[in-house]
């Protein structure tokens, strides 16, 4: 499976000729080739993670692509048939399983309502926590794509959920609200997270694919 990261939070999975698109959100360009998708996830209604724009894109090049999300996706997107998921789920969709854990959006403020998100597990080796920092209790993940910067995150919380997953590698995402510097810092961070468990980190830019 070749995993390629787009700007922000957007996410690319490829296996045998088939792909799954992750937040497509506002904060990325669009992926170059969307033929073969058959399945996009979002972990919650954040612009940052979805867009009209984006979604139409997909199904124009992907006709009939099934969306799945919380119900806060649902209700945000009404012009869309979003199947809900929440904890717990799971959703084979050849040649991906997806399994959904967590369940809320993490703190933003007391004055912000808390909102649902989902973390996705992908056949059973890669997972994306979306904007929380639930972790997938009894799995043994390879490969971890872990928030980097938010209105929510304090880079001591990041840190620890790299160390509470243990994933034998771990690249940063969710990182278009960082400058330069502070994002090279963050990566240092987890670097170090990743290191507790005998892991390492992959500095993986927009653009650039790994295989999992």
């Amino acid at each position: 499976m070749r995993l390629t990261k787009n700007e922000h939070a957007a996410l690319l999975l490829e296996e045998s000729g088939r792909s799954l698109v992750i937040d497509p959100g506002s904060l990325s360009t669009p992926f170059p080739d969307l033929t073969g998708v058959v399945a996009v996830v979002l972990t919650h209604e954040h612009p940052d993670h979805w867009t009209p724009e984006q979604l139409d894109r997909i199904r124009k090049a992907s006709p009939g692509v099934p969306i799945y999300g919380p119900e806060g996706v649902a209700s945000a997107a009404p012009d869309y048939d979003i199947t809900v998921v929440g904890p717990g789920d799971t959703v084979d969709i050849e040649p991906f399983t997806l399994r959904f854990f967590g369940g809320a959006h993490e703190i933003i403020h007391s004055s912000i309502p808390q909102i649902q998100n989902v973390g996705v597990l992908v056949n059973d080796v890669f997972y994306y926590p979306g904007d929380s920092y639930a972790v997938p209790e009894g799995v043994d993940v390879k490969v971890l794509a872990a928030p980097l910067g938010a209105p929510w995150l304090k880079i001591s919380d990041a840190i620890d959920f790299v160390v509470a997953v243990g994933a034998r590698r771990v690249f940063g995402t969710h990182d278009m609200t960082l400058s330069v510097v502070g994002r090279d810092m963050h990566h240092a961070r987890l670097q170090w997270a990743a290191s507790q468990n005998g892991g390492e980190f992959l500095a993986v830019e927009p653009g650039e694919s790994i295989d999992i």
